[in-house]
């Protein structure tokens, strides 16, 4: 199928960054298209992302599974579920896209490319599994696994040695215990707004001292917002 020349450009440029040439250009044009894109343009030749994306997923997923599980024979079954969740979340895979400099590639609407912040995040990490998704399809698991390994393997040290497995409240529980043999407290201190549109402040206690404060539309997103504060506060 013919692409038109402007966007062969962009994908020969879109190939040196991902470090593949495409024998079927057409995956790796469906990989960084947005399902709005094609709200704005009937005539494109290419579907748009999503079925890439459950593909890349499965395809992710196995091979974190296997590195490490092979990594770390002696961690048990829960801790290598939190480890790879800590490696394929929403952050860290927008984080492994924008590194690559996919974000100047993304074939979407007007309206999306203005987005940034939490939605551009997601669009960046559907992008990055949809790309494993058209690797696999073009050039099969090995391909797809070298791509998944240089840009996410080297996380995993950082994520174990700084225990970023754990969700906020449960690692500065762990930290605290460790470093001044108190557990946590946590204390509303505000809410504001209608019931469909509340906002929680929460602050966090070491005994008698307010570590920190942390908002939320929720009381549990309010104490992890607190406890994230209190894990840069005392630099733990």
């Amino acid at each position: 199928m013919a692409i038109e020349q402007n966007v062969e450009i962009d994908l020969q440029k879109v190939e040196s960054i991902i470090g593949c040439v495409f024998t079927d250009k057409m995956h790796l044009l469906t990989a960084i298209t947005h399902r709005s894109y094609l709200n704005e343009n009937r005539d494109a030749k290419q579907d748009h992302n999503e079925r890439l994306e459950f593909l890349g997923d499965a395809v992710l997923e196995l091979v974190i599974t296997d590195f490490l599980f092979n990594k770390y024979p002696d961690k048990p079954e829960g801790e290598l579920t939190a480890v790879r969740a800590a490696l394929v979340n929403t952050v860290s895979l927008a984080d492994a896209s924008t590194k690559l400099g996919v974000n100047d590639y993304l074939l979407m609407s007007k309206g999306e490319a203005k987005d940034t912040g939490r939605a551009r995040q997601y669009i960046l990490a559907n992008v990055f599994e949809a790309l494993i998704g058209a690797l696999y399809m073009d050039k099969g698991y090995e391909t797809a696994k070298e791509f998944i390994g240089a840009h996410l393997f080297e996380k995993t040290d950082t994520i174990v040695q700084n225990r970023l497995w754990q969700d906020p409240k449960s690692r500065f529980q762990e930290l605290a215990q460790e470093h001044v043999s108190v557990t946590p407290s946590y204390e509303t201190l505000a809410q504001v707004g209608p019931d469909h549109d509340r906002v929680f402040t929460v602050g966090v206690f070491l005994k008698d001292e307010k570590v920190a404060e942390g908002n939320g539309r929720a009381k549990q997103e309010a104490e992890q917002a607190a406890a994230e504060a209190a894990l840069a506060a005392k630099n733990w």
